[in-house]
């Protein structure tokens, strides 16, 4: 079991031996996540290993947006096949999927309108 981030989201990865069905939130992962981009961001780490029809993946995701939680989901695997097949993880670190994407949403300050925003000055 393997812990993946990004901004807000965090997706708790287990990987099993399989074929290749990956469950988000007790849903296919076409079901949860409906835009292609998010479905082939969370493919990528077992396209790029060729181990797609080996492993079955369950995760739970809290928190963040959909896109978020994709990369999120990316992270989670990456690091849950390392733990299968330690010899991937130089490869997986080449091509950035080991990385924790360490942007967050910057919280709001007391005396502005947001992070950065200020109140609008008035002269009179």
């Amino acid at each position: 079991m393997t812990v993946g981030r990004r901004k807000e989201a965090v997706a708790r990865v287990r990987l099993l031996p399989g074929k290749g069905s990956i469950i988000v939130n007790s849903l296919p992962y076409e079901k949860y996540f409906i835009r292609e981009t998010d479905r082939i961001i969370i493919r990528q780490p077992f396209d790029i290993t060729n181990t797609f029809n080996k492993y079955d993946v369950m995760a739970n995701i809290r928190g963040g947006g959909l896109n978020g939680q994709a990369g999120a989901l990316r992270h989670g695997i990456s690091r849950a096949l390392i733990l299968a097949q330690p010899e991937l993880k130089d490869f997986l670190r080449k091509n950035g999927f080991l990385t924790r994407d360490p942007r967050m949403k910057e919280r709001k300050k007391y005396g502005q309108k947001g992070a950065r925003k200020r109140f609008q000055w008035t002269k009179r």
